[in-house]
């Protein structure tokens, strides 16, 4: 008895304390999962801003997922560049049904939408913190390294920004151009190549425009910035879009935090390709450690003297150059193809722009010499062609950042933790920001610049504004004049009958069924 009466005093002092933390689970579960989208949501529709109603646990991912489908099956005028209600239907519902700002839940989490150039223009250019890059999914920070560039905040941005800057100034970008012409001259061997060895003979030939740039802004990116062939970095690019391929799957999907961490077949295979993905980076990285004392000057030889460098205060880890390898590797290449794609869709479909921007070349670089970075500042008209095919088709739909406290915004008070998302395919094709042709294809627009092509001077933000603006934009840029002035040398473009315009967003917007391009040789 006296044994049983010491084990019911140790449950009755042992039960509350082992309950604790399973209340407290309770209770915080209970705050995410129903107070807060209750309190949050009078508390913006005391603002006057509203949106669809919250359902419990999913937000309003059910609702976003049946759009996209419906969308997605549904037909696409050939002759529109309209995206918008085709990439992003559930703003584009909602924006109707409760005006210009609204507030949506992906999953538990609140999101405001704002498409207001000046209230952009305040979330990108704060310096003061108030606003970061929101958390974003577990596959999406895997993909680009969750200690490069991209992610990083504070102190730690700014030292990275520091110690990569010099990798992009001009004087590097010029060097860097040589090796574009190198590998462009390549792939145009090859074409030349292709076309002796067909026995019909054919004046024209066919290609699949997407998968030649993929190919040849890998080729790029791994020979100017880290030094590789693209033999070596094939790997990294073939394992980096099987991981894109894993995040498009899973972004409209409900997270549960934690769930990263399960041994469930999906995240083996994530495992799997950071594995591998981190393999080919090191190898790259290694190799560069054996064979160059000085390390070389490009990208990564810039990043390994930092980690070298005694006493240098502004130090990246090789864990740290091997996440911001993976940021560029990744955004260096797919970004870079896409403008390119697009914009060879615009000059096939528009003969008239396509023969300007070709007379333009032939007087500034002449019809066979080799476009040096000096006379790319000439090209005026095909910068503005550049500049209409970002404003249509840019590398993302929308930018996202995350309040970090109570902050004012404009007229809103917007709480911490709130995400605010600027959905950059309606800003770039509003009308009263545009004009009536807003959806059309015309370069002029931009015949005064990009701050006085629209209504409002940061309309145009593909690239971003403010202290996160894009640091590989003048690279991208430069890139992609070198490769259109070398093509629009050699050949007249025209699109095949095989095109089928259905444009998708898979982290970036890429053509469903890629861009079959007819070539016919100009001599």
């Amino acid at each position: 008895m006296e044994l049983l009466h010491i084990v019911l005093n140790a449950t009755r002092i042992l039960l509350p304390l082992l309950l604790l933390p399973l209340l407290v689970t309770i209770y915080e579960a209970f705050m995410v999962l129903v107070l807060q989208p209750f309190v949050l949501t009078r508390r913006f529709k005391k603002q006057g801003i509203t949106g669809p109603r919250y359902r419990f646990l999913y937000g309003n991912l059910g609702e976003i997922k049946k759009l996209k489908r419906e969308s997605h099956h549904s037909g696409f005028d050939p002759s529109s560049n309209d995206n918008f209600p085709r990439l992003l239907p559930h703003y584009q519902k909602w924006m109707y049904l409760y005006g210009e700002t609204f507030l949506y839940w992906s999953g538990t989490e609140p999101r405001i939408c704002i498409s207001d150039p000046e209230l952009a223009k305040q979330v990108l250019s704060n310096k003061l913190g108030f606003f970061v890059r929101s958390k974003a999914r577990p596959e999406i920070v895997k993909l680009v390294g969750s200690k490069g560039l991209v992610f990083v905040e504070g102190a730690d941005w700014v030292r990275h920004r520091r110690i990569l800057n010099p990798a992009f100034s001009i004087d590097r970008l010029k060097i860097m151009t040589n090796v574009m012409v190198d590998c462009t001259l390549k792939m145009l061997e090859e074409w030349r190549k292709q076309r002796s060895d067909d026995k019909t003979e054919q004046v024209v030939m066919k290609k699949e425009m997407n998968s030649e740039f993929l190919r040849l802004t890998a080729h790029i990116i791994a020979t100017a910035a880290f030094g590789s062939s693209y033999t070596e970095g094939i790997e990294v690019f073939r394992r980096l879009k099987e991981l894109q391929n894993c995040c498009e799957t899973s972004l409209i999907d409900i997270y549960i935090p934690g769930t990263e961490y399960l041994p469930t077949p999906f995240n083996f295979r994530i495992w799997k390709l950071e594995r591998k993905i981190n393999t080919a980076v090191k190898r790259i990285i290694d190799s560069r450690l054996e064979s160059k004392s000085d390390y070389g000057d490009d990208l990564l030889g810039i990043m390994l003297k930092s980690c070298k460098s005694q006493g240098n205060q502004q130090k990246m880890s090789i864990e740290e150059i091997m996440h911001d390898c993976r940021t560029f590797f990744f955004a260096g290449h797919e970004n870079n193809a896409n403008l390119l794609t697009w914009t060879t869709m615009f000059l096939s479909m528009h003969q008239d722009w396509q023969e300007k921007v070709r007379e333009e070349v032939f007087k500034e670089c002449g019809k066979d010499k080799t476009p040096e970075s000096d006379t790319f500042s000439k090209l005026k008209l095909m910068n503005m062609v550049f500049m209409e095919s970002l404003r249509l088709y840019g590398p993302v739909t929308s930018l996202y950042r995350e309040a970090t406290k109570d902050v004012k915004l404009g007229h809103l008070d917007i709480p911490k933790g709130t995400n605010i998302i600027i959905p950059l395919l309606k800003m770039h094709t509003d009308k009263t920001l545009w004009g009536s042709d807003a959806d059309k294809f015309n370069p002029m627009r931009f015949s005064n610049g990009v701050s006085r092509a629209a209504n409002h001077p940061n309309a145009f933000i593909t690239f971003g504004i403010g202290p996160r603006v894009c640091i590989g934009q003048n690279f991208a840029m430069i890139e992609a004049k070198t490769v259109l002035t070398m093509i629009l040398q050699r050949f007249r473009l025209s699109l095949s009958g095989e095109y089928k315009h259905s444009p998708v967003d898979h982290l970036s917007i890429q053509p469903q069924y890629g861009l079959p391009i007819m070539f016919q040789p100009l001599k």
